[in-house]
């Protein structure tokens, strides 16, 4: 039986959108909306790996959990592998599923997506994508390229992640989105690894992974959620919370 923490990095500051993290989205904190949406997916206890007091303080004071962790980690697998070790000094939970703290509006199922290639022995990690549908966005460097090949049991194993323009010829192109889903003992041994070639040369950390040989599984789900990065994606956020 596979049991499942799923942990919400956060960190205080931000390039483009400072403080987004606790940015009011119709009387609520972003971090808390997505805390919800993690909730409604069912999977495991849901906590926030947060570099600031502010936010835990967020987290805490809306009935969600949350747990300090330190400043200066280089990505969302670090904290998250550090939150763990806190929460779950034991081993209890065998696997670890990282939700970004800026899309209030992903859904549950997508979430739950994610986890499922771990249904697998041999995944490592599980993961998300879905097709592009827009031509202007085939090009785009921002919209990160799942290459993948049909597992057999439902999903997509992945053989490369890019932001070029991949696979080349006629037919479906993936967008990769950041949600994970890590077996506890491979967290453990990617935080463990050197950045690696490819991942430095892309800005892509789920190629340290691959190029350690480390199983990653993709699961298809209908749309992309939104992530906030700009004052126009917040706007846009609160806008859709306003109609549900």
């Amino acid at each position: 039986m596979t049991s499942t923490l799923v942990i919400i990095p956060a960190r205080l500051e931000a390039t483009r959108l400072p403080r987004k993290i606790l940015a009011d989205i119709c009387g609520k904190p972003m971090i808390v909306r997505v805390v919800e949406q993690a909730l409604q997916a069912d999977i495991g206890p849901v906590a926030v790996a947060c570099d600031h007091a502010e936010i835990a303080e967020a987290v805490t004071d809306h009935g969600g959990k949350a747990i300090l962790t330190r400043s200066d980690h280089a990505s969302g697998s670090d904290r998250i592998q550090e939150a763990a070790e806190l929460l779950d000094p034991e081993g209890r939970f065998d696997v670890i599923l990282n939700v970004q703290g800026d899309v209030p509006l992903i859904e549950p199922g997508a979430i739950r997506a994610a986890f499922a290639p771990l249904e697998i022995p041999d995944v490592s990690i599980g993961t998300i994508m879905t097709e592009i549908t827009e031509h202007r966005f085939r090009d785009d460097p921002s919209f990160v390229k799942a290459v993948t090949t049909p597992n057999g049991q439902g999903h997509h194993r992945a053989l490369y992640f890019t932001r070029t323009t991949a696979p080349g010829g006629e037919g479906v192109l993936y967008q990769h989105i950041g949600v994970y889903a890590y077996r506890r003992s491979a967290l453990d041994r990617f935080v463990r690894l050197p950045p690696s070639p490819l991942e430095q040369r892309e800005k892509l950390e789920q190629l340290r992974a691959l190029e350690a040989g480390m199983r990653i599984d993709v699961s298809i789900i209908d749309s992309a959620p939104m992530d906030v990065n700009t004052p126009d994606d917040l706007e846009r956020a609160r806008a859709a919370y306003q109609t549900l």
